[in-house]
């Protein structure tokens, strides 16, 4: 037998340092060839690390959270041969991380390699834990097994190292293993806490939302827009052309009234350098669309949104955000937008007041659609409503520029023939 050190891998981009997000094995798992050893948090995504041999683990080189250099030793594996560490060389100290380290789930950007992860198994017998032993799961699946009164510690885990799954808690009501005593657990008096590190993606979002609200001079600016047109529009070409070309959201709308207004407003299409004190105005528009998944909110970016039909930009934004919810979403993918978009659907509320995407200097925000008693020509109609709520970098664009902006935007999808009005 042998020793096989991996050692934390060269990802690129001048990257000497990352950090160890979360282990998805322990000391003494037995192990394949291109199994998910690791996550890594670059600046820009989360990387997972794959195993080059089969094996079983000795020991691991650091813990959640910690920042790793290039080149250090991530996992030594006890593998059939002569390894890849020789016997005359002196052991290399490694620390053991803890078996059940408690994991914070990704946001913004995330790249995993291309390496298939076992199949998820549901399994539904009841798994016996320690009262305090904290049982790996996602914010997620934590909330939904607060949600149907599941004690999460009961139930077995089928993901990676014991990972409770959505799976896992269907399974477990589909048996009907469910506590009695939880129908009253919604009333019963609760004196439990819990501490989540930040760390991984949740800490650079941390970063970069404090970063952005403490460099840019944020000002926001709301308006009313009537879509009952736009909708009426979207609803013909869906059932004219849906079956063969698939549906239209409003959000391909949007990205070609933001496309049509930034013809006339490319101070707003730009990115600031405030450290070199340089504006970089862009004739492409690659617009960032803030997508939440499981992991996080994620910004993809439909590339150079002035070339493509409604249809390609739909076909595009599907394309990203299923990506961006299955964590398969590119590197590449998650960066050099030049403006974003973020919407929350339906829940979009009245107003919001979104924090800009640095180095961009405007981010535009759609709140959700209602019907509203408007007064039209002197008469009370039905009309479908929508607010914009957008915030601007005050250093770079002026007050009365945002505003004239969202109301060229206002024009196009109030009247939306003029969309396609060269």
């Amino acid at each position: 037998m042998g020793t096989h050190v991996i050692k934390m891998p060269d990802i690129g981009e001048g990257i000497a340092e990352v950090e160890l997000s979360v282990w998805h094995v322990k000391v003494g798992d037995m192990v394949v060839e291109d199994q998910v050893l690791a996550d890594v948090m670059t600046d820009k995504a989360m990387v997972d690390i794959p195993s080059p041999v089969h094996g079983k683990v000795i020991a691991l080189g650091g813990q959640p959270g910690e920042v790793m250099a290039v080149g250090s030793v991530l996992i030594s594996i006890e593998v059939e041969g002569a390894g890849n560490v020789k016997e005359s060389a002196q052991p290399v100290a490694v620390k053991e991380a803890p078996v059940a380290a408690p994991k914070v789930e990704a946001v913004v950007e995330s790249k995993p390699v291309a390496v298939p992860r076992p199949a998820a198994v549901c399994q539904g017998p009841m798994v016996a834990r320690e009262a305090d032993e904290r049982p790996l799961a996602s914010p997620a699946v934590r909330k939904h097994a607060l949600d149907l009164g599941i004690q999460l510690r009961l139930v077995r885990g089928s993901g990676p190292a014991g990972r409770v799954l959505h799976e896992d808690l269907e399974a477990w009501l589909a048996q009907g293993q469910s506590n009695a005593s939880t129908a009253t657990a919604a009333y019963a008096q609760r004196n439990d806490e819990e501490q989540i590190p930040v760390i991984g993606m949740r800490r650079k979002i941390a970063q970069r939302m404090q970063d952005a609200t403490q460099r840019a001079a944020h000002f926001s600016y709301v308006e009313e827009i009537d879509v009952t047109a736009v909708e009426e529009l979207r609803a013909h070409l869906n059932e004219k052309h849906g079956a063969t070309r698939g549906k239209l959201t409003l959000l391909p709308f949007l990205v070609r009234a933001l496309v049509v207004a930034l013809r006339d407003f490319p101070q707003i299409n730009a990115r600031y350098d405030d450290e070199a004190q340089v504006i970089t105005r862009l004739g492409a528009v690659h617009v960032g669309v803030a997508t939440q998944a499981d992991i996080g909110l994620m910004v993809p970016v439909v590339r150079h949104a002035e070339t493509r039909s409604l249809w390609d930009s739909a076909a595009e934004i599907s394309r990203l955000a299923n990506a961006a919810r299955t964590g398969k979403v590119g590197r590449d993918e998650l960066s050099g937008s030049t403006i974003t978009l973020t919407s929350l659907g339906a829940l979009g509320g009245i107003v919001s007041t979104p924090v800009l995407n640095l180095p961009e200097v405007a981010i535009v925000g759609v709140n959700k659609i209602v019907e509203r008693p408007m007064v039209v020509k002197g008469q009370i109609v039905i009309r479908k409503m929508m607010n914009l709520s957008s915030s601007f970098d005050h250093r770079v664009v002026d007050g009365m520029d945002a505003a004239q902006f969202i109301q060229a935007v206002r024009g196009l999808l109030e009247q939306p023939a003029t969309l396609f009005v060269d």
